[in-house]
């Protein structure tokens, strides 16, 4: 008989109840197992057929796409080479958009690598059935020949239907903006001096707010880019998209090291040459339809190199640009809802000067050196007054100081003004002189000094101009003149010695400045132009006035 195995208290048997028990449920696991494979082969299944069935819908839907895009848009021409609708994520990818001009097809003016858009998932929790749209390395492009068709066309910018070709894009309505390494460049007329945008990220949030009040910007705003390589911006606000009329935006604004002479090609058209210089402003900016402010703290302009250039061929221009200054300084002079304020402007190591090209010689009066402060500069008289100060070297040589108390205008300019030049070697005012006087010196030291006021449209004030050790006529440098070259020079040398102070060896003369404005409509800055061109060059030629409005008739 063989022995049995001793029990240990480890191996007793189950009861009959447990043993039953353990048997339905191991049979449940193995039901749930394979409803489980069952479910989850399903629905892989379905994804599998999603995402194949995607594909073949792209191409109709990429034609579909393309053709209604342009037949909503008017002068440009897209085309869409590639697109992916993936039905798993209800999203669309375009590749490669681009969009050209019809008139100057070549190059395009924007190309998008890639653009999707998709459900904005997260509003989604909150019952919002909104769109995500994301522009990755777009590439805007324009020249001044495509903005002239532009500008000459006629049709507004809301009737050229881009928002329509938008919407063509998908269906939602888009609440999450973003655009990743934008490139954005504009050629004048110089291909090597492309005014580009570049590394521009931007980011917008909430744009389908559509219950804000008066004033509320619901969308948080965010933008950054590189300009010119060099320079810098950086935006941060809010933004109501969804304002009557137009957009509105609240935000603060960043410049840093931005090149002038990039915008050298465009200046120029206005006479204005610029050569060097960077600048950098601070400030905010909200502009909607019922308020627009542009406040900046702090706008800087450093080492400036900037001429106006004069000629005789761009004399009609510069005359309509000047009636065109004036009317829009006077629209825009203490407008209702309109907020233009500087709290402080600086030129700093500034050389400004005006060339003279209509003269025969030609001249350029120039300060160097130059460091100029404007602070509280507005548009409104509410504001109170601004003051300005510079310091600078008139013709690279005379120690010049200025300062001036001006207000908003309302029935006219109101301004005053003090201006001081002190020892500026007269050979460097040579061209000056042969332009108005008809002669030039060997030696002399030139010194103005002036004080002017204007309000309600009087004049007061005076200018003095001072010559010191003025010398005229030189025998060996004269040698080569003509004969009444050298008896006209004798002559003003003749003059300034019987008009010269025995004891301090100068020559002065003051010139009161009294009177009436002609225009009330005359600008402040058209005011200070006048007085240097007229008061400034009429004083510093004492006893020649003959000379002078023989060159300038009709002036006084």
């Amino acid at each position: 008989m063989a022995s049995r195995k001793p029990r240990t208290e480890y191996e007793e048997p189950l009861p009959p109840r447990e043993r039953s028990a353990g048997k339905r449920t191991h049979s449940a696991l193995r039901s749930v197992s394979r409803a489980t494979l069952w479910t989850t082969g399903t629905i892989v299944a379905i994804l599998v057929i999603l995402l194949v069935a995607s594909f073949f819908v792209d191409e109709p839907i990429r034609r579909s796409m393309e053709r209604h895009m342009n037949e909503s848009l008017k002068g440009y021409t897209v085309q869409i080479p590639k697109l992916h609708f993936q039905l798993i994520g209800l999203s669309v990818t375009l590749h490669d958009l681009t969009v050209r001009q019809q008139a100057h097809p070549d190059p395009p003016v924007m190309l998008i690598p890639r653009l999707h858009a998709s459900v904005h998932w997260r509003e989604l929790v909150t019952g919002h059935v909104v769109g995500d749209f994301l522009f990755d390395h777009p590439k805007v492009y324009v020249n001044l020949t495509q903005l002239e068709t532009e500008r000459k066309d006629r049709t507004p910018v809301k009737d050229k239907g881009w928002q329509q070709a938008f919407e063509q894009i998908y269906p939602l309505k888009l609440n999450l903006l973003r655009i990743n390494d934008a490139d954005i460049t504009y050629i004048d007329k110089d291909p090597k001096r492309p005014l580009h945008v570049g590394h521009l990220y931007f980011r917008a949030t909430n744009i389908r707010n559509i219950h804000s009040k008066d004033r509320t910007y619901p969308s948080p705003i965010h933008g950054e880019a590189a300009i010119f390589e060099t320079g810098r911006a950086v935006v941060d606000g809010h933004a109501d998209f969804l304002a009557e009329r137009f957009p509105g935006i609240h935000a603060t604004l960043k410049v840093e090291k931005v090149p002038l002479d990039y915008f050298r090609p465009i200046t120029e058209r206005a006479n204005v040459d610029i050569r060097s210089g960077t600048l950098g402003a601070d400030g905010e900016i909200e502009w909607g339809p019922k308020i627009r402010v542009a406040h900046l703290t702090d706008l800087t302009l450093r080492g400036i190199r900037v001429d106006y250039v004069h000629t005789e061929a761009t004399a009609p221009a510069e005359t309509a640009r000047k009636h065109k200054v004036q009317e829009a300084t006077a629209k825009a002079s203490n407008q209702p809802g309109l907020l233009l304020k500087v709290d402080r402007f600086r030129l700093l190591g500034a050389d400004i000067g005006i060339l003279n090209k209509a003269k025969n010689p030609p001249y350029r009066a120039f300060l160097s050196g130059t460091d100029i402060e404007i602070k509280n500069l507005s548009n409104h008289f509410s504001e109170g007054p601004a003051t300005a100060t510079l310091r600078g070297k008139f013709m690279g040589s005379g120690t010049t100081t200025a300062s001036a108390t001006f207000r908003p205008e309302t029935n006219g300019p109101d301004f005053d003004l003090k201006a001081a030049i002190e020892s500026t070697d007269m050979t460097k005012m040579n061209d000056l002189l042969q332009a108005y006087g008809k002669f030039d010196v060997v030696q002399g030291k030139f010194s103005f000094f002036s004080e002017l006021h204007i309000k309600d449209r009087q004049i007061t004030g005076y200018v003095k101009p001072l010559f010191q050790d003025m010398k005229v006529y030189d025998k060996r440098q004269d040698a080569e003149k003509s004969f009444f070259r050298k008896a006209y020079e004798a002559l003003v040398g003749g003059v300034a010695h019987l008009l010269q102070n025995r004891q301090r060896e100068e020559v002065a003369t003051v010139a009161d400045v009294s009177g009436q404005l002609g225009n009330p409509r005359t600008s402040t800055w058209q005011v200070i132009g006048r007085l240097i061109e007229n008061a400034f060059i009429r004083a510093i030629l004492p006893g020649f006035d003959r000379e002078v409005a023989r060159s300038n008739p009709g002036k006084k």
